[in-house]
């Protein structure tokens, strides 16, 4: 079944920024290099949703993925370092994160899965 995570991060809040930042996601934009690199170390989905300046990603991966070591790794890849500091234009670390740590995992608090009330 694999992994799933969700993460966050917050983009500048300048609308401009924030129109680039998508425009660079699209399809046409995104360097061939990102795309690929990301499935090499395990992620087999991944989809980012924005509302106004505050993005979630959520994250479908391999059995055995490992964030810390398996973000390390794409760090590594073709081109990853130069994507890493194009976007680095547009995104802010938030508020208690540590220095260099942009992305941050977010804690599930509610699963409906986990609900087994029956409907009356």
């Amino acid at each position: 079944m694999g992994k799933r995570y969700c993460l966050t991060l917050d983009l500048k809040d300048e609308p401009q920024l924030i129109r680039e930042y998508e425009s660079w996601h699209k399809p046409e934009n995104i360097w061939p290099e990102i795309p690929e690199g990301i499935r090499e170390v395990g992620i087999l989905e991944m989809q980012i949703y924005r509302w106004k300046n505050r993005m979630v990603m959520l994250l479908e991966t391999v059995d055995d993925f490992d964030p810390e070591k398996d973000f390390k790794r794409l760090g590594k890849l073709s081109r990853q370092q130069d994507w890493e500091k194009l976007m680095d234009r547009y995104q802010e670390k938030l508020t208690g994160a540590n220095e260099g740590d942009k992305w941050q995992i977010m804690n599930e608090i509610f699963n409906l899965s986990d609900c087994k009330h029956q409907i009356p």
